[in-house]
This record gives C-alpha cells, structure tokens and sequence, in this order.
C-alpha cells in the first residue's frame, strides 16, 4: 500500500507531519491523515467548495487510521491536536463577555417577566388585562433571549444524542477526535441496543438535522458539518463492517481508511525531535485559521480556477469508468461514488491552509487540486485494502490458503482428495470444510473442476477433479 504523500501538503503541514512521525516513529500516515482532520475541524461548517453547478462539497472530513497497539498513538494526537485545543481556549475566553452579558440580559428580561406577572395578578380587574398583556410580552422576550454556549471545537467519544447538541449548540460544526475505537461502539448500538447512526450521516453529508432537548423547543440545524478523526486498531475495522445497516446506509462510505504497516520492531530509539521552530509554525498557522474562521455565519464559497476544474472532472472520468460490473473499483462502488466529492473537500482544505488570511478571496489552483487527487489515490487503494478484509469470511480466507498450498506445491492438477492428505487437520478437519474454498477459487477463476463422470456400479465416487489456472504454476527459470 502507499505510503501517505506529505508532499502533497503546504510547506508548514508536510514539516510538522514529517517531524511528528520521526520524533514518535510512527508511520506518516497518522500524522497525515490527522492533519486533514485538523484542518477539517479547524475549517468544517465555514466553506464549501463550488465545483459547477448545483454541486457544492463542504469541508469537513471522516478519517480513520488502522495500527496496532503500542504504535503511540496517543502521542501522535497530543501534538497534532494541541493548537486546536489553544484555539478553543482562546475563543472561550474571547466569548466571555459576550456570553457574560447574554446571560445577564437573559435574567434580567426573565426577572423583569416574573415581577409583571405577580403584579397583574395582584391588579384591579380594570387593569389586569393591560397588565397580564404586558407580562405576556415580557415572557416572550425572556423565551426568545438566547446565551451563547461556550465554544467547543473537539469532542472525544460521545453518544450520538450528545453530539446532535453539540452541533446545535456550536453553530452547526463539532469535531470528534479520538485514539481510540470506542465511537464505534457507541454507533453499533452500546447504550441503546441498536445501531444509532443517523447523526453521522447528516452530518457528514450536511442534510438538516432536528435536535430534541427534554425542556426546550426543538432546533433545526441547516447544514451540519461533522469532522472525525480517529486512530484505531484493525479489529474495529472487521467489528465496523459487521454493525447493522453500517454498510447498507453509507456510513462505511463515508470514511477515508489508512491501513499503514506499523514500524514496531524496526523503530529508530534516538529519532531527531520535532524542531521547535517547526512546531511554532504549525501551531500558528492551525490556530489562525481556525480563530480567522470560528465567527462565521455563511460559509465562504471556495471556487475553482478552470484549470484546477480540468483535472477534477478528469478524475471523475477515471472514477466512472472504474466503477461499472468487473471493473477495479466496483468492489467498493458505495465509497468510490463518493470518492470524487473527498477530493474536492481535501482540496478545499489545502486551499485554505495555503491560503490562511485569504483563503475564500482567491480560487482553488490546479496544482492544488493535482495535490488533492494525488491523496485521493492514496485513500483509494487503501479503502480497497480495507473494504476486502471487512468483507472477508472464512471462506475467503481458506481460498487465500488453499491457493498458497497450490502455489507452493505447483499443483497443475489435482483431486479434491490429494488436496486434503496435503493440508493441515488443524485447518480443514473433513473434507467437506474444502468445499466453500474450492467454491470460491473456481467462482475466481483460479480452479476448474472437471465433469463429473456418471457413477456405474457400486463403490466410493471418484474424488472430484480439478485443473489450477496457469499462473499458479508458471514454467521454472530456465526450464
């Protein structure tokens, strides 16, 4: 699989991400995928990307890197994530004023409704009509006054009920970063019994979500725009793939896999620190613009030049012709239909990080979207990867080794029979446990049984017969 392309990265990113995989020894891929998360939550939920016509991608991203334990993972997320968590302090503290006073007017105007209403109850007939109509108005005042919530840019695992009042209370945008799989979990169904995703969904693709809330009216979110960037073990792929209606529904779709080999076991004990200078820029850059962005009410509309549009609608092209019956992305025909919407948002995002004072001002180039498609190769030939060994089942696995034993016995042809004294009982204790391996094999094409000739008197039937596909046993060199 390919290693993730830093370079396709602005200058002041690809540092960090080079620099925080040396310094933890830790495959690129982390670093890099989380730096799209990070740009995602720092920009999702305040621009879009118009590509023509009524197509428009908004800019918030679903990540997720596969690695086994001990792979540090927790460090990699402490030093990516850090200038987020500044940001939101510092907009915490920049907020308070104004929430101070939100509240304040709030109580105020509610005080100022109560002591209306005591006193129109308390009034002469002739003037308590006058007097609750005043006290009417007030409490509609009071109900209409809003306090702003405090800013919150990151969430960690939360329950989807939860995360449907973040995104209400945060303007639309809330971000779930995570080292661990537990998100999952609580999407297959932890808390309730049953798979809760909708949210997800929603807020993934920006379709209007209504938020309930026990004492409060409810509320409608127009756009929602969801980030997650998470770090998993590969188990939790295999789970994910088995939750109900997870794949059915889109939700599998929607995410951009990275499946990179862990480096435990050759890693490098006295690596070269992440440079401190390399570290200041990233956190300036990260919190500027997340500070630059935080107070917007529409989006910016991110356009393309017509070059950068040229080679977008080439990989669209490509896309469609790779997605028909037999073709090499049709085994993941959910996800790479959404392929070429991911590379419009990650190229949104390289804009803007390229881009930080005047991102929105100014067009998406061509070299960016070239940058942008090059990590959308990336994605695909890992979602492939991942997709197949979701989709992987017993029968699946025992053909991989049933093809391994013929390949190393060179077995031209061969009788289910001799095929079964040459395997382990430990992996195939009857004969019968061939069959659904042979099956597939055959449905693949690496096997062909021969006709199965008619059975004249007594006896045990001849073992079937099959003949292995040439590639399996190409000629010896210099034979």
């Amino acid at each position: 699989l390919p290693t993730f392309p830093a370079h396709a990265l602005p200058d002041w990113l690809s540092g960090m991400v080079a620099g925080v995989a040396e310094e933890t020894q830790t495959p690129v891929d982390l670093a890099g995928c989380l730096a799209l998360a990070v740009l995602a939550t720092a920009a999702g939920g305040r621009a879009t990307v118009h590509v023509r016509g009524h197509w428009r991608e908004p800019v918030n991203l679903y990540t997720a890197v596969a690695l086994p334990p001990g792979n540090r993972k927790s460090a990699v997320f402490a030093l990516m994530t850090g200038p987020l968590l500044a940001a939101e302090k510092a907009l915490v503290e920049l907020s308070g004023p104004r929430r101070a006073e939100a509240e304040t007017t709030a109580r105020l105007a509610r005080s100022a409704a109560d002591k209306a209403a005591q006193k129109a109850a308390a009034a002469e007939p002739g003037l308590r009509d006058q007097l609750t109509a005043e006290a009417v108005h007030l409490a509609q005042q009071a109900d209409e006054m809003t306090v702003p919530a405090k800013p919150q840019l990151v969430a960690d695992d939360v329950t989807p009920e939860s995360l449907a009042t973040l995104v209400a209370d945060q303007d639309g945008r809330m971000s779930v970063m995570s080292a661990e799989g537990e998100i999952f979990d609580i999407i297959a169904g932890r808390y309730s019994g049953t798979p809760n995703m909708g949210i997800f969904l929603k807020g993934h693709a920006g379709d209007m979500v209504r938020v309930n809330r026990q004492g409060r009216d409810a509320q409608h979110v127009e756009a929602p725009a969801i980030t997650m960037g998470l770090a998993i073990q590969p188990e939790v792929l295999d789970a994910l793939g088995r939750v109900k209606g997870a794949d059915g529904r889109g939700l599998l779709a929607r995410f951009l896999y990275a499946k990179p080999l862990s480096l435990v076991g050759s890693r490098n004990l006295t690596p070269d620190l992440l440079p401190e200078e390399t570290a200041a820029t990233y956190a300036k850059q990260l919190g500027g613009l997340a500070l630059a962005l935080a107070d917007w009410t529409d989006p910016a509309v991110l356009t393309l030049t017509s070059d950068a549009d040229a080679i977008l609608l080439a990989y669209q092209k490509v896309t469609e012709s790779r997605i028909g019956k037999g073709r090499s992305l049709h085994p993941v025909i959910k996800w790479a239909s959404k392929r070429d919407g991911a590379v419009a948002r990650i190229a949104g995002l390289l804009h803007l990080a390229t881009h930080p004072d005047n991102g929105w001002m100014v067009p998406i180039e061509a070299a960016t979207m070239a940058n942008a498609v090059e990590i959308g190769d990336y994605f695909t030939a890992h979602a492939l990867e991942v997709f197949d060994a979701m989709g992987a089942d017993p029968a699946q696995d025992a053909a991989h080794q049933l093809l391994t034993h013929l390949k190393e016995q060179r077995l031209s042809s061969f009788t289910k029979r001799e095929l079964f004294r040459g395997l382990s009982r430990g992996d195939f204790p009857a004969m019968t446990d061939l069959d659904p391996a042979l099956t597939l094999l055959e449905e693949h094409g690496w096997v062909r049984q021969h006709p199965q000739a008619s059975r004249t008197g007594r006896g045990r039937p001849p073992s079937p017969r099959f003949d292995t596909h040439p590639s399996v046993t190409p000629p010896l060199a210099g034979g």
